[in-house]
């Protein structure tokens, strides 16, 4: 499906006094530390918008250390245009990550690229966007990750923060639960729990690592079910949805002509969004994500409690590199 995606890198090249990486060398740098990366150059691409069903443009592009992830969106002007992917921005979580800023502007499904921008390492990046919300893809962080290998990554001249876990912080919602602990490494432990016979009770594990990221979880898409097609749509959502962009469930049957890409495909959608939504955290985490029956709204609870508790959490600078500035972490994924 990532081939169906154009993607168009901007001849202009950032102007980085350090090198550039992609691909292998790019996904091991993720979640690690190091010094600060951007993009090497600007990369855009369009497709349809989920729930709005229009067409939407994107483009990535370069942004300096310490810019964080912005969202422009250049169908609106001034500073009511740009909103910070942060988690204290997130707005709305019903069906997907949405943030916000103070002039009322607002971008949704923010998390499968969240997700792909996590795993590819990248720290500072420009989003701009000319509708409320990405182009859908494929329902994946696939296409994204695609489109950053396309433009490449380079570092910068600046530490990277790690937000290393000291002490477990738990929400929950009835038998629903989120909780971040700590731990040595960034670690995934993502369980569902649905009454569907097809999906049942599913649970991915793992030490998370860009690599990892890319092979197991990258191309797991977003799904639903058949009966809840009609009543969204009539609530003018997932306008844009179609079995291009998701997987659609009908009892015990997936009605996708390809049938799935993993044999448990619906879990680690859940765990592709939990890193999208964790990364909102402002940088990358260092400690074990536990999530039974999740969603955005306890992904995003679960961000908020742990910045309610100062004893919870410590940021640490990386070192940044210098005698080896400009190559790429040589890292076994």
């Amino acid at each position: 499906m990532i081939e169906a995606y154009s993607a168009i890198a901007d001849d202009a090249d950032f102007d980085a006094t350090d090198g550039y990486t992609s691909g292998h060398g790019m996904t091991t740098g993720a979640f690690l530390p190091g010094p600060q990366t951007t993009l090497r150059q600007r990369v855009q691409c369009s497709g349809i918008g989920l729930h709005s069903g229009k067409q939407v443009s994107l483009a990535l592009s370069p942004a300096a250390a310490g810019t964080g992830i912005r969202f422009q969106r250049t169908d609106m002007s001034g500073e009511a245009a740009w909103i910070e992917a942060r988690w204290d921005n997130v707005i709305d979580t019903r069906l997907c990550t949405v943030i916000g800023n103070s002039h009322g502007a607002y971008v949704g499904t923010v998390e499968h690229l969240m997700a792909a921008l996590a795993a590819a390492g990248v720290d500072n990046v420009i989003v701009e966007l000319d509708s409320a919300e990405p182009p859908a893809m494929d329902g994946s962080s696939a296409p994204f990750l695609f489109l950053i290998e396309c433009a490449g990554v380079v570092t910068v001249q600046a530490p990277r923060a790690m937000l290393h876990i000291r002490k477990a912080v738990r929400v929950s919602d009835g038998e629903k639960f989120v909780a971040l602990e700590p731990c040595a490494y960034p670690e995934l432990d993502v369980e569902i729990v649905f009454e569907n016979p097809l999906i049942g009770q599913q649970r991915t594990h793992m030490a998370l690592s860009g690599m990892r990221f890319k092979g197991e979880l990258s191309r797991a898409r977003t799904f639903g079910f058949a009966h809840e097609v009609e009543y969204m749509r009539q609530n003018g959502l997932a306008l844009g949805g179609s079995l291009d962009n998701a997987v659609v469930v009908d009892g015990d049957s997936v009605l996708n002509p390809d049938g799935l890409r993993y044999h448990d495909e619906f879990v680690r959608h859940k765990a592709l969004d939990a890193v999208g939504d964790l990364y909102l955290a402002g940088g990358p985490i260092v400690g074990r994500y536990v999530g039974h029956q999740a969603g955005h709204k306890l992904n995003n609870l679960v961000l908020r409690a742990l910045f309610e508790d100062s004893s919870a959490y410590t940021w640490v600078d990386s070192e940044p590199a210098v005698a080896n500035a400009g190559m790429p972490l040589q890292v076994s994924a």
